[in-house]
């Protein structure tokens, strides 16, 4: 590794929970219900949040110390090198699967959330606002769930409840702080999408045939450095330029298809074709510069509408020494736990 591109991993505490509703009448799923649940949740958080009842939160007195827009729509920041009119949310949601679904009274809905900065503190607020968007109606079939249970999904070990039905307290439970494994030089990473990754240039999503090592490792390094900055240990002393011309000797090795879904935004009242792929890329080369915001990526997704859940992938890698594969046990640990159920 070149000794002038050192990247130490941010700290970063975040928790990753589990949600679980009993339907109580017939409910339709879409393809990817990220977007839908994503909707639900902000309206039904303003609705608990809000104490003023202002059309427009950036006009209201409270704007910058109300729970709502500090977890749903972060107001804009000023930044050393450029202005975020819209910066990172510190939650993410990830629906159970992929695949379009009805489900009947007494079947099971659940998806997860990963939570940083200050959703960790807001979490009572969150689950009576999502206590009430499901009692409410989700989806075209306007279908109701009532909560069951909530867990949180620790690196390792079985998830541990914090909530449950009739109980009206929450357990208390420790953030983690997510430790990059010591690895030397990895040979070779493997990022097995579950969750359609949408890298886009001038706003417009790139194919599959302009998709690069370099797009896809900038693109994580971006997103857990910014992450990092607003909810962590704040900026990573990491020299991006170096970063970016390490990246373009990189190659890769691509078992991806494009997956295409549409989301129906409110907000702006139009349908929209959305997508990306899914599958396996390997990368090869000098890859650990790169290994720490890898790592993180697992946690915060890549990519375009990441707080849908898009663009979420598990990491295995090879040692350079041996070859030896080596799967991360953090990540595989909750990966099994989000499909197992």
């Amino acid at each position: 590794m070149d000794d002038t591109v050192k990247t130490p991993a941010p700290e970063l505490p975040l928790a990753l929970l589990r949600f679980r509703f009993i339907a109580e009448t017939p409910m339709r799923l879409p393809e990817w219900p990220g977007s839908m649940l994503r909707g639900a949740f902000g309206h039904a958080l303003r609705r608990a949040a809000c104490m003023v009842r202002q059309k427009d939160c950036a006009a209201c007195p409270l704007y910058r110390t109300c729970p709502y827009p500090a977890v749903f729509a972060p107001p804009p920041r000023q930044h050393a090198i450029q202005h975020f009119s819209q910066p990172p949310v510190p939650y993410l949601i990830e629906p159970e699967r992929w695949g379009a679904r009805e489900l009947r009274p007494g079947d099971v809905l659940q998806f997860s959330m990963v939570l940083m900065g200050r959703a960790l503190t807001e979490l009572a607020l969150i689950t009576h606002a999502w206590t009430e968007a499901v009692a409410h109606g989700l989806g075209p079939a306007n279908g109701m769930a009532a909560l069951s249970q909530i867990e949180y999904l620790p690196p390792q070990g079985a998830p541990v409840p914090i909530h449950r039905q009739g109980d009206s307290r929450l357990k208390p439970f420790t953030p983690i702080m997510p430790l990059v494994p010591a690895v030397a030089n990895p040979a070779t990473v493997t990022l097995s999408f579950t969750s359609p990754l949408r890298l886009q240039e001038n706003g417009h999503a790139l194919a599959l045939a302009r998709l690069t090592p370099k797009t896809l490792l900038m693109a994580t390094v971006r997103r857990v450095a910014l992450i990092s900055e607003f909810y962590g240990s704040g900026t990573p002393a990491w020299n991006f330029s170096a970063l970016a011309d390490l990246s373009n000797a990189i190659r890769d090795e691509k078992q991806l298809h494009w997956q295409d879904w549409t989301r129906r935004s409110s907000r702006q009242q139009r349908t929209m074709q959305l997508g990306g792929v899914v599958g396996t890329w390997r990368l090869f080369g000098n890859l650990a510069p790169f290994f720490p915001a890898l790592y993180l990526g697992q946690w915060l997704h890549v990519g375009k509408e990441a707080v849908f859940g898009m663009g979420r992938y598990a990491l295995t890698w090879e040692k350079q020494s041996a070859a030896t594969h080596v799967t991360t046990s953090n990540n595989y640990a909750r990966m099994q736990t989000l499909h197992d159920g």
